[in-house]
C-alpha cells in the first residue's frame, strides 16, 4: 500500500469535500471539479497523481468520477477515506436527483427548462474539456503515447469503431508501450 501524505486530510473533510463537489457539479464535468478541487486549491494531489488516477478510474467498471473519488479517498486514507470519499460524492447528488426527478415530472414540458438544462449541459461539457486537454498533454510526451492517443482519437470519432474494440486493442498496447519504458528507465544510471 502507498503510504498516506504526511498531511492526510481528515475523513470528515474529506467527505464534506466530495459532497461539495457532487452538489455543485451540473450536468458533468466532475473530474474537471475534482481536479481543481484537490489539485489546484487544496494541493492533496499532483497534477501527475490526479491524472493517473483519473486514468485507472477510467479503466476500470462502473462511473468514473465514482471510482476516480474512491482512488483518492483511498490515496489520501486508506480504505475509510475511499469509503467517505464514495459516499461524499453520491449521496448528497442521490438525494437531489430524487427531488428534481419529482419536480421535473411537472415542469419537463416547459421550454424553458430545457433552455436551462442545455445551457448547464454546455458549462459541464467546457469544463470536461479543459480537464480532457490537460490530460492529453500529459498523455502526448513523447512520440509513442502520441501516436496511440491520435490513434484512439480517430479509431472512436472519425472511423466510429466500437469503443470496446479499440479499448481491447490500445489498452494492451499502452500498456505495453509503458512496460518498456519503465524498464528503459529503470536501465540507465
Amino acid at each position: 500500500m502507498t503510504p498516506l501524505p504526511s498531511a492526510a486530510p481528515r475523513l470528515r473533510t474529506l467527505f464534506l469535500a466530495f459532497s461539495k463537489i457532487g452538489l455543485t457539479s451540473f450536468g458533468g464535468g466532475l473530474s474537471g471539479w475534482m481536479m481543481r478541487e484537490f489539485v489546484q486549491q487544496r494541493a492533496w494531489l499532483t497534477e501527475q497523481e490526479f491524472l493517473s488516477g483519473l486514468a485507472l478510474a477510467q479503466a476500470f467498471p462502473g462511473v468514473n468520477v465514482v471510482n476516480l473519488a474512491i482512488w483518492i479517498g483511498y490515496r489520501l486514507r486508506g480504505g475509510p477515506g475511499a469509503l467517505a470519499s464514495a459516499l461524499g460524492i453520491v449521496l448528497g447528488p442521490m438525494v437531489v436527483a430524487i427531488l428534481l426527478a419529482s419536480v421535473f415530472s411537472t415542469v419537463g414540458n416547459s421550454h424553458r427548462v430545457h433552455l436551462v438544462l442545455a445551457g448547464v449541459a454546455a458549462a459541464a461539457v467546457g469544463l470536461s474539456l479543459q480537464t480532457s486537454l490537460r490530460a492529453a498533454r500529459h498523455a502526448a510526451k513523447g512520440v509513442a503515447r502520441a501516436l496511440v492517443l491520435a490513434a484512439t482519437f480517430a479509431a472512436i470519432f472519425i472511423w466510429r469503431l466500437p469503443l470496446l474494440w479499440v479499448v481491447g486493442v490500445m489498452a494492451p498496447l499502452s500498456i505495453a508501450l509503458a512496460w518498456q519504458r519503465i524498464g528503459r528507465e529503470d536501465r540507465q544510471p
